[in-house]
């Protein structure tokens, strides 16, 4: 009798502890979000939801309560990557080809994938000069100096690469790339102004290539738009670790997004306003909104053109590891969507 009554208290007391063990609450989402954009107009979508407090909102629909957000200010594929990888920044702005670089190289290790959340923005990308003898790409001599925000990896040095490519053929897309020097946009504004450094040129984004233009003694010798179509400059992207462990702050973040896209495409002039709060860039409202008026400067969700840069970084080597389809690179709620 007391060796059954013992087998029933063991048996009782394991399924009151595999009971108990049935309704330990899941892991919980994070409630602190660290988030990194750029300087100029391409960010502005995460500037309205850092301005807006737009996470915050939609986290708290999703049920999530108080969730803080971090933000930084990063420039430069290298830099956001590393600090990606350094697990200092749980969503990053980048241009497409940082986020394609790092995601080709983390690929299959564990905690260091990450995936696209979606695009961000696209515009015109500018290679302005103070050299009054460039006329064309074919003018550019090794003594001139062309500044963008980081060398090989950056939006800046690879969409570059590509409009090489066309002028020069496939096998000199780096024909340029000895001329190149890192460093970032605002800095690269004053060097080319002052006329007093070595840079020559900038390959560069909305705002800094608009003030740039406003100096007479500046031109422009090539047009990205012009020579590759608008494709997406931009795009957002997280570790994947990340994004399995929040599904909802995810959602938020994303649902986020939308609607500081659709603020943006109905007022122009408030978004503007925004962007001058939040980026500090001394220019006036009127410039920024004539910005926002260009047809080439879109802000949307649905990468357009990431195969492209796919296929010349595969060619060129920069890539090793390649997706059979762009909508590899972003999570499975884009993959629908009508983008290439």
């Amino acid at each position: 009798m007391k060796r059954r009554s013992f087998t029933k208290l063991v048996l009782t007391s394991t399924l009151a502890a595999a009971l108990a063990a049935s309704f330990v609450p899941a892991h919980a989402e994070a409630n602190k979000v660290r988030i990194s954009h750029g300087y100029g107009i391409l960010y502005l979508p995460l500037m309205v939801i850092r301005d807006q407090g737009l996470i915050e909102k939609h986290a708290k629909a999703e049920g999530l309560g108080d969730v803080k957000t971090e933000w930084l200010t990063l420039d430069g594929g290298n830099v956001i990557n590393d600090a990606m990888l350094a697990g200092n920044l749980d969503i990053a702005g980048i241009g497409a080809p940082g986020f394609i670089t790092l995601w080709s190289k983390a690929r299959g290790i564990p905690r260091a994938e990450v995936t696209g959340l979606g695009a961000l923005s696209t515009s015109s990308l500018w290679l302005n000069t103070n050299n009054p003898n460039i006329k064309s790409l074919k003018d550019f001599t090794p003594k001139d100096k062309i500044a963008i925000p980081g060398i090989k990896t950056s939006l800046s040095a690879v969409v570059l690469q590509m409009v090489a490519a066309k002028e020069f053929g496939q096998e000199n897309y780096a024909k340029l790339d000895p001329m190149t020097v890192s460093l970032g946009h605002p800095e690269a504004v004053g060097s080319l102004l002052s006329g007093k450094t070595e840079i020559t040129a900038h390959f560069t984004s909305p705002p800094f290539s608009y003030q740039e233009l406003k100096d007479a003694r500046i031109h422009r010798v090539v047009n990205s738009t012009q020579v590759l179509g608008n494709i997406t400059l931009d795009v957002v992207f997280a570790p994947k670790a990340f994004v399995d462990q929040n599904p909802k702050l995810i959602k938020a973040f994303m649902a986020a997004q939308e609607e500081a896209n659709a603020y943006i495409k109905k007022d122009h002039k408030a978004a503007a306003a925004t962007f001058l709060k939040v980026s500090k860039i001394k220019m006036s409202q009127e410039e920024v909104e004539k910005i926002l008026d260009d047809p080439d400067t879109q802000f949307s969700t649905t990468p357009n053109g990431i195969s492209e840069y796919v296929n010349f970084m595969g060619r060129a080597g920069t890539i090793k590891t390649k997706p059979a389809k762009w909508n590899e690179l972003f999570v499975p709620e884009l993959r629908a969507a009508q983008g290439s």
